[in-house]
């Protein structure tokens, strides 16, 4: 399977979590589908395709001319050597789809518990899905001010 295929397969099953996450209504069936079977696998691909880069069994499809990647050079020059390949951007943009997914799901049920409707929802979880920390920040934000004002009314 290509790098490119590989791409849009783990895209797939993220945009399904997140529409499952918008639209579905919000049952612990629904929660659990998320978790397992979208974040879950994309957790899963995400451990194969690392196990496969770093113990050389997969391609990387390096850039012509990179060097190879040195995996304990924590530098920018370090990291950029590892997105020198197909496998290398494949494999860090599903750790972001994974990690964006799983606090959108977190988003959605703290969101609920706290009381707020889904329309109010909408802005933080696209943010999140769209440009990750952005999102989680503007909803930490968020939360904060309603948690403040339950602690006040209380």
């Amino acid at each position: 399977m290509s790098w490119d295929s590989i791409f849009v397969l783990t895209n797939v099953v993220a945009v399904a979590g997140w529409a499952m996450l918008l639209f579905l209504p919000r049952r612990p069936a629904t929660h659990a589908f998320i978790l397992f079977a979208c974040v879950g696998l994309l957790c899963l691909a995400y451990l194969i395709m690392f196990g496969g880069l770093v113990g050389g069994w997969l391609d990387p499809a390096r850039v012509a001319g990179a060097a190879p990647p040195n995996l304990l050079d924590y530098s920018v020059d370090g990291i950029r050597g590892l997105f020198m390949s197909d496998g290398g951007v494949v494999l860090g943009w599903t750790h972001y789809l994974a990690f964006d997914l799983f606090v959108g799901l977190w988003i959605g049920r703290d969101a609920d518990a706290k009381g707020f409707s889904r329309l109010m929802q909408m802005p933080f979880l696209l943010g999140t899905f769209l440009a990750g920390p952005i999102g989680l920040l503007l909803w930490l934000l968020m939360r904060e001010r309603r948690a403040r004002r339950t602690v006040r009314a209380g």
